[in-house]
């Protein structure tokens, strides 16, 4: 067995494949976000039905991660990273084909069952890579992936549209190279699991491994803390590009751009920063990472709360002020998932991290577009009447999807909440764990 403080020999090379399939993830079941405005009109959609394509995506990825997780816990990870990858790259091509609005939800609900093969196996990969006092430096740039994916998708996808003048595109170009890195992830090899921890990992059948997790106390905030923040994060990562078309009159290239920075650049400094950090505050306080995440979340709320707040206001302050929410809000990643690794045994981590995804997605992830489409309608109705209008127009749908825009400020105070609550137990939970503080 190797020496458990020691990174493994391969860590560094597997974390730059993990860190590349990652990219490619979120930047495949980012491109629906760019061309909303235009499959929109396409197709007469309201933007319940806009918030509808992005929930049935994130149900279906929920609940497939629950057995690919229990699978990645037993079987060959690189082989079920491999093969979702092929699934879901090959079904992002197909979505290019799609000829109406249901077809497009069937194919993209296709896309949820590749990509939720993909979290659970490798985060758990991470944690037989690399001891607990590198994890969220490794989470860091694992989670890279999320801000690069975000970034390419909004700074390319846009162009793309325009250089071909098609919003289907983007969608075949960007099943390539999804199909060639599954390759170099099949020859991944695999330490042993639980060959990172300080104790000594028995091997022995888990019985009731649902059970087992779910009586962690920290793991239940952690999972209400993150239910929230997706709430946050999926109704920005749906909405933000057609607020600021209709909102601040932007044409989709500028809008999905602007987007890019909002999301994107502040996430390269966000986990970059944010992970070295948390690893910081956690050697000097046991439960340092999770007050770390607490205190971004406030000033998430703040920022993001105030831009909204201010109206119409110079487009590009709009951006500056909510990306410094976006920035800081980056900081969950790294502390919660790393919290995770440290509560949990190593063989219930593709498990434990199945069944928070399952419940992020599920309660979060999900109801962020839907609830932010509904409310969306809403006001753009009421906007309509106040007006004493009869027939709807965009001048009216820009109100209310600005409008409704204000529950990502209200899910992030809810994340804090939580957090606090989640640093309040985690100190005796990773005790039990034998990470001693």
């Amino acid at each position: 067995m190797t020496n458990p403080l020691q990174t493994a020999s391969n860590a560094w090379r597997v974390l730059f494949l993990l860190f590349l399939a990652n990219l490619f993830n979120f930047f495949d079941r980012t491109i629906p976000s760019v061309i909303i405005e235009p499959m929109r009109m396409e197709w007469s959609l309201s933007d319940f039905q806009v918030g509808l394509a992005g929930t049935a995506f994130t149900i279906i990825y929920a609940l497939a991660g629950l057995p690919l997780g229990r699978m990645a816990d037993t079987g060959k990870r690189s082989r079920i990273m491999g093969w979702g990858l092929i699934v879901w790259s090959g079904l992002t091509g197909l979505t290019g084909m799609a000829w109406n609005f249901w077809s497009f939800l069937l194919i993209r609900m296709g896309v949820g069952v590749g990509e939720a093969s993909y979290a659970p196996a490798a985060n758990s990969l991470l944690g037989d890579l690399f001891p607990t006092h590198k994890r969220a430096r490794a989470m860091g740039i694992f989670m890279l992936g999320l801000p690069i994916g975000l970034l390419l998708a909004y700074f390319t996808v846009g162009a793309m549209v325009k250089a071909f003048d098609s919003w289907r595109a983007p969608f075949f170009i960007a099943a390539v190279p999804g199909l060639i890195l599954a390759l170099f992830i099949f020859m991944i090899r695999e330490p042993e699991r639980g060959s990172a921890e300080a104790v000594q990992v028995s091997k022995d059948p888990i019985e009731r491994p649902l059970r087992r997790i779910l009586s962690i106390r920290t793991f239940w905030w952690l999972l209400l803390a993150g239910l929230a923040f997706n709430f946050a994060s999926y109704a920005c990562n749906t909405f933000m590009v057609p607020m600021l078309q209709r909102y601040f009159l932007l044409p989709l290239e500028q809008a999905a751009v602007a987007t890019g920075v909002i999301v994107g650049v502040t996430g390269l400094i966000g986990l970059t920063v944010g992970g070295w950090l948390a690893d910081h505050v956690h050697q000097r306080w046991p439960s340092g990472r999770l007050l770390f995440a607490a205190l971004s979340m406030l000033v998430s709320a703040l920022a993001t709360g105030f831009a909204l707040f201010a109206g119409r206001i110079e487009v590009g302050v709009f951006v500056a002020i909510f990306s410094l929410g976006w920035l800081f809000s980056y900081n969950y990643f790294t502390c919660v998932y790393t919290a995770i690794q440290d509560v949990v045994e190593p063989r219930l981590r593709a498990t434990a991290m199945a069944l928070f995804m399952a419940g992020l997605y599920l309660l979060g992830g999900a109801m962020g577009p839907i609830g932010v489409g509904l409310l969306s309608d809403h006001f753009a109705h009421a906007a309509m009447v106040a007006a004493g209008a009869s027939e709807m127009n965009e001048a009216f749908k820009a109100v209310g999807l600005h409008d409704a825009m204000y529950l990502i400020p209200i899910a992030f105070l809810l994340t804090m909440l939580a957090l606090l609550q989640a640093s309040s137990c985690f100190v005796g939970d990773s005790a039990r764990m034998g990470h001693h503080p």
